[in-house]
């Protein structure tokens, strides 16, 4: 799998009665796409995988597939309870994705040998490459990491802890074994683009924007700005729109998923709101969040 750009995690789209909206995950993805996304990781964090069903997963999967036919890399998430996370491998699979981003085990602080032994019981059950995601209980030391980047099948980690200082080491670890010189680093952070600079710092490049699902315009001219060493622009968008995004998503836990949904419905397609346990955004956050939007499209159209 080859990525460039910026990558696009789409929401899940929740019709009126609750249930998963194919039509308007089709639309959202191919309006993405479209933009220049540079991958599809579809009913992933954004996407809300904690509250889908396995079915739910695979059918988000198939429409992603099918709508995105081979433009760019499709991938779709796996993970929990080792058995279910099985399961949803072989679904993501048999719907065509291309990949498999590997979420931690649930609510279990393991030894790092046991997420070794995770990640190898779920590989091994695929023969979708695979991305593990460390976050949450999650934290590979380099050592563990550089075991997990040789194991079969795993071709990249994403990282959501931002720890520079633990992904720097990692990084230099997994490129010192032999054969990983092209395993792949991502920025997983919510509102990955503050960190963006730091991380291209220690060599890692790519990064997924939760900015792209409702305002590509501004991730992407962010990107490009960061590519092309354009301090000021870069300088501006973080003080005068990704800061200020970062303060209200702040303000309320959840609403690194729930503010992205608001804003996909500000930009014209009603996504529907979050399932439980989050919470949609209050009027005045999406207020704000609506004149934050407009101030970053003004800056970077300027």
């Amino acid at each position: 799998m080859k990525f460039q750009g910026v990558l696009f995690f789409p929401v899940t789209p929740f019709a009126a009665d609750g249930s998963l909206d194919e039509e308007r995950l089709a639309q959202h993805i191919e309006s993405g796409v479209a933009a220049g996304a540079g991958g599809v990781f579809v009913a992933c964090g954004t996407g809300e995988f904690h509250a889908l069903t396995p079915d739910e997963i695979e059918r988000a999967t198939r429409v992603a597939v099918e709508t995105v036919a081979g433009r760019v890399p499709v991938l779709a998430a796996a993970g929990g309870p080792p058995p279910v996370a099985r399961e949803q491998a072989a679904r993501v699979a048999g719907a065509g994705a291309d990949g498999l981003l590997l979420l931690p085990p649930y609510l279990v602080t393991a030894p790092q040998q046991g997420l070794v032994r995770y990640v190898e019981e779920v590989t091994v059950a695929t023969e979708l490459p695979v991305i593990f995601y460390q976050r949450g209980t999650a934290r590979l030391t380099e050592a563990t990491a550089a075991e997990i980047a040789t194991l079969p099948k795993v071709v990249g980690l994403k990282d959501g802890l931002g720890d520079i200082e633990r992904m720097h080491r990692i990084v230099r670890a997994v490129h010192a074994v032999p054969g990983c010189a092209d395993f792949r680093f991502f920025n997983g952070l919510p509102t990955a683009e503050m960190t963006a600079p730091a991380y291209r710092g220690i060599g890692v490049d790519l990064y997924s924007s939760a900015v792209f699902a409702f305002a590509p315009e501004i991730a992407l001219a962010f990107h490009r700005a960061l590519s092309e060493g354009d301090e000021a622009l870069v300088g501006k968008l973080l003080d005068e729109f990704y800061g200020p995004l970062v303060e209200l998503r702040d303000e309320v836990p959840g609403y690194a998923v729930a503010l992205v949904k608001a804003g996909v419905t500000l930009r014209g397609l009603d996504v529907g709101g979050v399932r439980a346990p989050l919470l949609d955004p209050t009027p005045e956050h999406v207020a704000r969040l609506a004149k934050l939007i407009d101030h970053g499209l003004e800056a970077v159209r300027a």
